[in-house]
């Protein structure tokens, strides 16, 4: 198998776990359930994930990450969005998609204009097209349902052991005339608010990735287990603590931690409370443009 029948091959899992994940978003479902089965599914289809299943609410427009003793449960009106990925030997891909529970016009004029913002981007992705070009084209779409895009989240390129590469694909015209090109493989998603248009830093996610190559010697078995698992993708405590115990993670994270070895994601919200819908596919760039996921 090759590296870019790798790439199609954690494709394929990806979309076919998304169709799974939206039979499970509804109304009294609980997130951390959502999230673990999902994982489930995604590995039994002959992937891994490429990172921990984010499941976020209404304003948090992304890495919400439900913790370990999790108790959210959906209700009526939430906007859900299902951030989710597979990796086929270290080779990733990223997609999202987003539900309203219920009928909820906004809601669902917040899920349109992300999804016909994608669809234009996708259609753009040719070798050879200016990236602020398709941030025009995003925002123009996104606005012209009343709302704002979010400009301080990008689509990106992903690669081998690599969720978050350059180029960075933005949702307004930041000024990048770079060109795409051929073969390059990007995931494209554009976020719409009610809000400003802008993230800011939550709290804690409890998903974190290798920092750096230092060496503890107490709880070494779950830093090499991390590395062995994980390499340089994001991992999350709970992961940790089904196969070390509740305890066990909690500690040998807080001394990762302290030595810098991890780093922390913060979750992140809308800066004005605005609701987020989020749209995202892996493509390949090509001048048929090719979807992954």
């Amino acid at each position: 198998m090759t590296n870019l029948d790798k790439f199609r091959q954690a494709g394929k899992i990806t979309r076919e776990a998304k169709i799974y994940a939206r039979t499970l978003v509804k109304e009294g479902a609980k997130v951390l359930d959502i999230a673990e089965a999902v994982e489930a599914k995604i590995e039994e289809l002959g992937g891994k994930p490429a990172f921990p299943v984010d499941v976020s609410l209404n304003d948090m427009a992304a890495h919400y990450n439900p913790h370990v003793n999790d108790k959210l449960v959906l209700k009526k009106g939430d906007l859900v969005k299902i951030d989710m990925g597979a990796h086929v030997d270290g080779y990733v891909t990223d997609s999202a998609f987003t539900v309203s529970i219920g009928k909820n016009k906004e809601n669902e004029n917040l899920i349109k204009a992300g999804e016909e913002a994608l669809a234009i981007a996708i259609s753009m992705a040719k070798p050879g097209t200016e990236i602020n070009k398709i941030g025009i084209a995003i925002e123009k779409k996104i606005k012209s349902y009343g709302f704002e895009p979010i400009r301080n989240l990008f689509g990106h390129a992903v690669g081998h052991w690599q969720v978050h590469g350059k180029p960075n694909i933005p949702s307004f015209d930041n000024g990048n005339t770079q060109k795409l090109k051929a073969g390059e493989i990007i995931a494209i998603e554009p976020f719409a608010t009610t809000g400003s248009g802008y993230v800011k830093n939550g709290s804690g996610s409890e998903v974190y990735s290798l920092n750096s190559d230092g060496n503890i010697r107490q709880f070494r078995e779950v830093l090499l287990w991390i590395q062995s698992e994980f390499k340089t993708l994001p991992f999350a405590k709970r992961q940790v603590a089904k196969k070390f115990g509740k305890l066990k993670a909690a500690l040998a994270i807080k001394l990762l931690l302290s030595k810098e070895i991890i780093k922390e994601y913060h979750t992140l919200p809308e800066d004005k409370g605005g609701k987020v819908s989020q749209a995202e596919h892996t493509i390949i760039i090509a001048d048929k443009p090719e979807v992954l996921t």
